[in-house]
């Protein structure tokens, strides 16, 4: 939890609160449905919950913002973000029901008001979003053909409605079709921890 207040000392009384509730929560449920790989569990804090959040280093979403976390697996990046953005609407998708089931859980235990959850695939999504997160679900390309039928053309944000990802590695090849309105921020430009050398996020304006 201090790595969270770390870069985030702000939180009120009840974003500490739900955000010091989520290791004991994802350790019950990780024991019941994998959504997290068994040596990574410890690392929660660092590894899941402050990664999420390094999309709130690239944007603040202003209240009222509606956002679509496409193949949320057990909440990530969307239960942080719901918890940091409490005035801002979150759908959290997935594919696998077990895994939206441990979201949802999660979710209500530490009383979030602004998540709502579907246990479906993408292509059958078909709500507006002013953006849609995910985190390394499927190539870029791939990922932007399927959510681009979602993003609303109404604006409220400082940036334009769009697709923003947690990826890894090197990007270059897959940022290529997008490249001349691609936005890579290197997440080591804001958190020090050796973990975040090789993570982006990744926001690409689809409006």
């Amino acid at each position: 939890m201090e790595i969270i207040l770390k870069y985030f000392p702000n939180l009120t009384e009840e974003q500490h609160r739900q955000f010091a509730a989520l290791y004991d929560l994802y350790i019950d449920w990780n024991a019941k449905i994998n959504v997290i790989s068994r040596k990574d569990i410890e690392n929660l804090y660092e590894h899941h919950v402050l990664h999420s959040l390094a999309i709130a280093k690239v944007i603040d979403f202003k209240p009222g913002t509606s956002i679509m976390d496409l193949g949320t697996g057990g909440g990530f990046p969307g239960i942080p973000l719901a918890i940091l953005f409490p005035e801002t609407k979150f759908h959290l998708v997935d594919s696998i029901g077990k895994k939206v089931r441990v979201a949802t859980e999660v979710s209500n235990a530490i009383g979030l008001k602004n998540v709502t959850f579907r246990h479906a695939r993408a292509q059958e999504e078909k709500q507006l979003f002013d953006f849609v997160v995910s985190r390394a679900v499927m190539p870029l390309s791939d990922l932007i053909d399927i959510i681009k039928k979602n993003i609303s053309k109404k604006q409220i944000n400082a940036l334009p409605n769009g697709l923003i990802c947690l990826k890894g590695g090197e990007l270059q090849h897959e940022t290529l079709p997008f490249k001349n309105k691609t936005v890579i921020n290197s997440i080591s430009d804001y958190f020090e921890e050796e973990f975040f050398e090789t993570k982006k996020v990744v926001y690409v304006p689809l409006v």
